[in-house]
């Protein structure tokens, strides 16, 4: 074991940049606190680490005496046997090392080079990283705890936990992973960096990383709102009135939000432009809805709006997505309300306008059309995704029809082409 600790030693003072003087004191204190009472009754114990041999001993300082020595005392006769000038009063060093104690003592040096580790690791964590807390950090997803993504960072390990996990991301052994550096908990017994994909801090960051103009400041955000994995809305102003914030946002051919919404696993991002009327404020952030009234209340930091009956899905949003979003960017409370009652429309004329929208948007006689929608087939969507076998047997139509229909897909991506 002496040579195997004077090694291991060497290791750490070479590779974790601890000092080799330092971790043997540590580990000697250590040794002497765990292990006093089966050293000597002394009160003035040490243990010591030779630094050649690696050897393990300990010591007492005892006093020379004549009679009834106690157990910090000893016999002058004794004392003479090691050191032949004692005299009476002095205080020599006596080996006190027990029987089979270099077995002990290793297992106190293993535990304490391992604390020590652990402790000079944190440290190590905490100076790197203490500065680079609430920015975007990289690494390789090591392994998988109880749920939890561990990821190597090289002179660290992060924790992604499923709360701080984008819902619906799923990652392999291997995978690189950006994150926020949420914060650092050098107080646990795991990984000390607490990592996040959900913070809205994260979008800030990408669009910084991705728009110049945010990087140099002439755009500001403004506001975030997220919903992670869905959506999220960001508003943006241009402190220079020649850089428009919203097209500096998404970049020649829409390549800049489309980077950071690939990084986000798909998640659509609105970009608002910021105005400090909050009326207009909040009309933007409501986009693509069309509002009729905007009515402020102040005191209540509430806003009451009114849209025709055709615009309220809009503005509200797929499951209230859109005015929760909204609510949450410009930190109002908003009433959305339609002030004219929706008018019904009846099965028949549902499906006369269906036969219509399909009639014009295919160049196709209405009768076609008709038989198509009989057959099922609402959409030009459902129409490309089906065989033309699948056309045939639908009741009525004849292939010349179905041959009509097929150049009609046709001319129709022909011309988007």
């Amino acid at each position: 074991m002496n040579s195997e600790l004077l090694a291991t030693l060497d290791y750490i003072e070479q590779e974790r940049g601890i000092s080799r003087e330092v971790l043997i004191d540590t580990i000697e204190s250590a040794i002497l606190s765990a292990s006093k009472k089966s050293i000597h009754p002394a009160n003035d114990v040490e243990v010591k680490i030779d630094r050649v041999s690696g050897l393990i001993k300990a010591w007492a300082k005892l006093e020379v005496v004549e009679g009834n020595p106690t157990c910090d005392q000893i016999l002058i006769a004794a004392a003479k046997e090691r050191y032949p000038g004692a005299k009476l009063g002095d205080v020599v060093k006596w080996e006190v090392t027990p029987k089979n104690f270099g077995r002990v003592a290793a297992q106190y040096a293993k535990n304490t080079i391992m604390n020590q580790l652990r402790k000079a690791e944190k440290e190590i964590v905490l100076d790197e990283f203490k500065d680079r807390v609430g920015q975007i950090v990289s690494g390789v997803v090591r392994r998988f705890e109880s749920g939890n993504i561990i990821v190597d960072m090289q002179k660290a390990e992060g924790v992604l936990t499923p709360k701080e996990k984008i819902p619906g991301e799923s990652y392999m052994q291997g995978d690189r992973i950006n994150a926020i550096l949420k914060k650092i908990d050098p107080s646990g017994a795991g990984p000390s960096l607490i990592l996040s994909r959900v913070s809205d801090e994260l979008i800030r960051r990408l669009f910084e990383r991705e728009v110049s103009e945010i990087h140099d400041g002439i755009v500001q955000v403004k506001g975030i709102a997220r919903e992670a994995g869905s959506r999220t809305k960001i508003a943006v102003f241009s402190s220079d009135s020649h850089v428009d914030p919203i097209g500096a946002c998404v970049g020649m051919r829409g390549m800049r939000v489309k980077n950071i919404t690939a990084e986000l696993g798909g998640e659509k991002i609105d970009i608002i432009r910021y105005d400090e009327d909050i009326k207009v404020f909040t009309a933007n952030a409501l986009q693509p809805a069309t509002l009729k009234t905007v009515e402020i209340d102040e005191a209540a930091r509430s806003i009451n709006i009114k849209v025709m009956p055709d615009q309220l899905s809009l503005a509200i949003g797929k499951r209230g997505q859109n005015v929760r979003l909204t609510a949450k960017l410009i930190g109002w409370k908003i009433n959305i309300n339609s002030d004219e009652p929706v008018v019904e429309v009846s099965f028949e004329e549902k499906l006369g306008q269906t036969i219509t929208s399909l009639s014009d948007t295919l160049k196709l006689d209405k009768a076609i059309a008709e038989k198509l929608v009989s057959g099922g087939f609402l959409t030009v969507e459902s129409l490309k995704s089906v065989e033309v076998s699948d056309l045939l047997k639908i009741q009525g139509l004849s292939e010349d029809d179905v041959q009509k229909v097929v150049e009609a897909l046709k001319n129709m991506d022909s011309t988007k082409e």
